[in-house]
């Protein structure tokens, strides 16, 4: 198992999360606090999780994440670029016309970007089509996938649930950002979301649950590809906004930006120099 030192791994999930709020403030996005949940589960993966090299993106062995809630893209644009896979002074230009940081991904708009996502439903197909092809072609690289609690309401996350076990894609693991929250209200009040370890395991799979936004929980699962039998489930327990007080668990910020007093606000707290 990996190891790294975890008080560095908190002070890069603060300087993202800092660097969120300035880009949704600088570019008046929405899809702040969604980012903001999701922002331990990526710094877990970038500095643990997966087989990856910033100064060779394009390796055909490498890991792939699949960023299936893409309406939250800044946050994995932040990661990559505190990663290395880009200088951090680009995400200045986030949804500005004609840049290469795009509101919702293409592919390789930006080093690190596996596909086009935001179209909720989509990304665990994708990403049981990227293992399985692994399988075919006899290559060693992973693929993780990032999913919304409110896209496993699309029927497609199912099928390729279905899928999954049944080719034994061990080298496939899905996290699901379960900040209890969309776009309307709450995920599990709009549809019959729980209990989802216990709908995955029943699917084949391998399923955990954790406290999704703890680093030391979140490092640990991430990184272990143990199981040789099955794809892995992490039914990751988030808040929307983490890591803000005046954000968390408010879903007025699935819409709309700081202000600049917000955003110095969030700067104090987040403990940034």
């Amino acid at each position: 198992m990996l190891t790294i030192d975890m008080k560095l791994l908190d002070q890069i999930a603060r300087e993202v999360r800092f660097k969120l709020v300035e880009m949704s403030n600088r570019a008046q996005t929405g899809h702040l606090g969604g980012a903001l949940s999701c922002v331990d589960i990526l710094v877990a993966a970038y500095w643990g999780g997966l087989k990856i090299d910033p100064a060779n993106p394009n390796d055909p062995e490498r890991d792939r994440l699949i960023f299936s809630k893409g309406h939250a893209i800044s946050a994995l644009y932040a990661v990559l670029a505190k990663r290395g896979y880009f200088p951090e002074k680009d995400l200045d230009l986030f949804n500005e016309a004609g840049s290469n940081l795009p509101e919702h991904p293409f592919p390789n708009c930006v080093p690190g970007i596996e596909w086009a996502t935001g179209s909720l439903g989509h990304g665990l197909g994708v990403g049981v089509g990227m293992a399985l092809a692994a399988r075919l072609w006899g290559k060693q690289y992973r693929v993780c996938v990032i999913m919304s609690d409110g896209e496993c309401q699309e029927g497609s996350v199912w099928e390729s649930a279905m899928f999954a076990p049944r080719h034994r894609l061990n080298n496939l693991k899905v996290i699901i950002d379960f900040n209890k929250w969309q776009a309307t209200g709450r995920s599990c009040e709009i549809m019959a979301m729980e209990p989802l370890r216990e709908k995955f395991s029943a699917f084949g799979w391998r399923a955990i649950e954790i406290p999704g936004n703890d680093l030391n929980s979140l490092f640990s699962v991430v990184s272990d590809w143990s199981d040789t039998e099955r794809p892995t489930a992490i039914i990751a327990h988030t808040v929307k906004g983490y890591g803000i007080s005046f954000i968390q668990d408010d879903n007025n910020w699935h819409y709309r930006s700081p202000n600049r007093e917000e955003v110095d606000k969030a700067k104090m707290e987040l403990n940034i120099i």
